[in-house]
């Protein structure tokens, strides 16, 4: 294939992602929330460029010069980035999964779609801080020509850890275990003193020596880099074209788990075969199962590192909002896409009458038991004296009764059907609706707590989290027969957009 040639097909891949993410079932589901989403990254942008004048401002008193801290810092911002990653960006495997039986050649495939990875937004959105930073801290050393250099070396680090990102996520989809590669790689080199000044000890001085070496234009720093990203490059592309094909020869093989009867469930009637129903799924299909399992160990970690560890105890807003977050972390990871897994079976759950309220009340019911294993850690902090039992519970409660029916809305607007089994597939990708709602869901309690300590202390506000979390709590038939009816009157359309993302 010529160079002319591939430029057009590169722009013809362009153009089918982008008509891709224009008509997903949900891209013209909610006007407000696609406006929100917009401003949600402006407002990121203008924090990370009042970041960069107010950083400006305090490393320019320092011994050394404003860009050399910033560089020193370059392995945190790239930790920062590469774990931020998993919740932007999909492998190049899913991307080439809808041309597989296109007469392309899969190799080319791949390599138009990691071209697109080093060049994808996303490694240019730390430029909201850079090009402001390196206008103030840059040009008046090294010019124009100085700032360009400098911004090209910090886009080729983004690459790298890009590069390094797909490694480990395409091996964290086939297990979840794998995540503790990236930790430990990132842990080890903040971690060791290898690299650290003697007279600033937080800083990095392999960082401050690359920074020089791009903003003084050194050609044997860019040839590192390409050295670099080259072999990175083609372990990808072999990593990608193996997942491609084991994926598809995987097809929708379902894993072999003992079926249990759950008997105890049973006297629970129509609420207790959902809550089977919900169990089973657990345990049975591999894309429900892992994320079932990065939630539950995630609220663990939570939950583990406030129970046994001091970070939080000098600040009573965030001592409480983590405590809540311990409570709260797995129903905004599992419930952002409530329905979604059932939308592979919604005709049969549509054929008996209220069979989606009975299944609404069963996840409730399901999310609200899975509380008791922070409630249990949180018996550690208590006997410390740490937290107290108002706090414990007024953080269960305000779950249960305000973050819950607030992530369950999503059942009226989710109406784009997960794979269970097949992870290659680019169905379970959140949409803006989701996201906006996850987003509310974990930063609205900071909010509130903050507001609530500020004004009348930690013992009002927990008092007022036990009050209104269990008035939700109590009432939940009354908003899930809501959520049931706003979901029955639009149940064409979703049911709709469950069948066309299957």
């Amino acid at each position: 294939m010529t160079f002319n040639q591939a430029r057009i097909f590169y722009r013809l891949i362009s153009r089918h992602q982008h008509l891709h993410a224009r008509r997903h079932p949900m891209f013209e589901k909610n006007m407000f929330v696609k406006v929100f989403s917009y401003i949600f990254v402006s407002f990121w942008a203008v924090y990370l460029m009042m970041l960069a004048f107010f950083l400006y401002e305090m490393f320019s008193q320092g011994p050394i010069e404003a860009f050399d801290m910033v560089d020193g810092c370059m392995i945190f911002l790239l930790a920062l980035d590469f774990f931020l990653r998993f919740g932007m960006q999909d492998t190049p495997a899913q991307d080439v999964h809808s041309y597989k039986l296109m007469p392309i050649p899969i190799r080319f495939l791949l390599d138009v779609f990691l071209v697109r990875m080093g060049l994808s937004a996303y490694n240019f959105f730390w430029f909201f801080f850079l090009v402001p930073f390196g206008l103030l801290a840059v040009v008046k050393f090294y010019g124009f020509i100085g700032l360009l250099s400098y911004l090209l070396g910090w886009w080729m680090m983004f690459v790298v850890n890009s590069m390094l990102y797909l490694i480990c996520r395409t091996f964290v989809n086939r297990n979840v275990y794998f995540i503790i590669v990236p930790v430990i790689m990132y842990a080890a080199l903040i971690y060791f003193g290898m690299f650290y000044d003697t007279e600033n000890p937080w800083l990095f001085t392999t960082g401050i020596w690359i920074g020089r070496l791009f903003v003084t234009c050194n050609p044997l720093m860019y040839l590192l880099a390409f050295t670099v990203i080259t072999p990175l490059f083609y372990i990808n592309r072999k990593i990608q074209y193996l997942s491609v094909y084991n994926e598809i020869a995987k097809g929708e093989k379902v894993d072999k788990y003992k079926s249990y009867k759950l008997a105890l469930l049973e006297r629970f009637g129509i609420v207790g075969e959902y809550l089977k129903l919900e169990i089973q799924s657990i345990i049975r299909n591999s894309v429900i199962r892992k994320q079932f399992l990065t939630g539950f160990y995630c609220m663990l970690a939570f939950c583990l590192l406030f129970a046994f560890t001091d970070i939080y105890d000098d600040l009573p807003v965030m001592k409480i909002y983590i405590c809540i977050y311990c409570f709260s972390c797995l129903s905004i990871m599992t419930l952002t896409v409530i329905l979604c897994a059932e939308g592979n079976y919604i005709d049969g759950l549509m054929s008996r009458k209220e069979s989606i309220l009975s299944l609404l009340k069963a996840k409730y019911y399901f999310n609200c038991l899975l509380m008791i294993v922070p409630l249990l850690i949180a018996l550690f902090p208590i006997a410390k004296g740490k937290l107290s039992i108002e706090e414990a519970l007024g953080c269960a409660f305000f779950t249960s009764g305000v973050v819950m029916p607030f992530l369950f809305q999503l059942a009226a607007y989710n109406d784009s059907t997960i794979n269970l089994n097949m992870r290659i597939t680019k169905s379970g990708r959140s949409t803006k609706t989701q996201i906006f709602f996850s987003s509310v869901a974990l930063f609205l309690p900071m909010l509130v707590m903050y507001v609530m300590v500020a004004l009348f202390g930690e013992e009002i506000a927990s008092g007022f989290m036990i009050f209104v979390g269990l008035i939700g709590t109590l009432l939940h038939p009354l908003w899930l027969r809501n959520i049931y009816h706003r979901f029955m009157k639009h149940r064409y359309k979703i049911m709709d957009g469950f069948r066309n993302s299957r």
